[in-house]
């Protein structure tokens, strides 16, 4: 994980420094409800980092504070060398940002649209700038049908060119598969991959997974507190979960026994087995110690998965709102 301090001039628009955000202490409350709570954390330039958390910890409220949008009710940093505090107008001329929903005009070919965003931005030359879109996103056999009747997948990849479109220094990527296929997620993710590769950071909030894992550090966030960051094996690592996978019958009845037992902090069901955990290995191994000896049971230790962690630090949490 990164210990660098926060307060160094991060720069990713002045000068080239490797880091694009750090914040150090953010706090944001709304009424008496403390939304966002001592939050610290960098990303680096060029790194693809993701934000994960139920609904309500406090995820679309933190990367608001740190495009400006919102001005935290303490603590300070930097993102994209400016002030979030005094430099948020700065901030998002730099800035992409794709929400979950199609917001393009479904009623515009795709080459239109990307030839009217390229308008609003100001670009020197739309039609250039689209066509160049177009190639790089693979769109050019669907260059003049409407938006609207592309699938989830073409829509999706359409609204990343749009976005990409001015060639930001900063992406935010909002759930950004939710409805996609597959295939079509698999495709996202390798062109992000390709945006990073060539300099761009990337902050994406997701609740899949094997997005997650596709990230190059992720931060949990929950009820607005930080309680994990770093890359995914260090997040696991960090866990300290003993976890065993149990199979057998009955594991409906088995998960609610196990559920009651000390110790044991999650149980979840994993097709035909049991992923069954907990942060202390004496007092799960003690939890287990009787049903290990049931011949019907077939226990295996196994390695925390990072959903293993997420439904643990799940658990940790209490109310909130994002």
């Amino acid at each position: 994980m990164s210990t660098a301090d926060p307060r160094a001039e991060p720069d990713g628009a002045r000068g080239g420094a490797e880091i694009a955000i750090a914040v150090e202490g953010l706090t944001k409350s709304f009424g008496a409800n403390v939304v966002v709570r001592d939050l610290t954390m960098q990303v680096r330039r060029g790194a693809i980092y993701g934000f994960l958390g139920p609904n309500g910890s406090g995820k679309t409220t933190t990367i608001r504070m740190l495009c400006g949008l919102l001005t935290p009710d303490a603590g300070r940093g930097t993102c994209l060398g400016y002030d979030i505090r005094t430099e948020g107008e700065k901030i998002r001329r730099h800035v992409g940002y794709m929400t979950q929903h199609f917001s393009l005009y479904k009623d515009l070919s795709v080459r239109e649209n990307l030839e009217f965003v390229a308008r609003v931005y100001g670009l020197p030359s739309p039609r250039r700038a689209a066509r160049a879109a177009i190639e790089r996103l693979g769109l050019g056999d669907r260059a003049e049908q409407l938006a609207g009747a592309l699938s989830g997948g073409w829509k999706q990849r359409l609204a990343l060119g749009a976005c990409t479109l001015p060639n930001p220094k900063l992406l935010l990527l909002d759930e950004p598969t939710a409805g996609v296929d597959p295939k079509a997620r698999r495709e996202f993710w390798n062109e992000i991959h390709t945006l990073a590769a060539q300099g761009l950071t990337v902050l994406v909030s997701t609740h899949y997974m094997d997005e997650a894992e596709r990230c190059h550090e992720i931060a949990y966030i929950a009820y607005g507190t930080l309680l994990a960051q770093g890359t995914v094996p260090e997040v696991i690592a960090a866990s300290h979960l003993t976890t065993w996978t149990v199979s057998g019958p009955n594991l409906a009845g088995l998960a609610e026994t196990l559920a009651r037992r000390d110790g044991i902090t999650m149980v979840a069901p994993f097709g035909t087995s049991l992923h069954v955990s907990g942060p202390d290995r004496e007092k799960v191994d003690a939890a287990i110690a009787e049903l290990r000896a049931d011949p019907v049971l077939t226990w295996e230790p196994s390695e925390p998965s990072l959903e293993d962690v997420f439904i643990d630090l799940m658990s940790r949490g209490q109310g909130g709102r994002s």
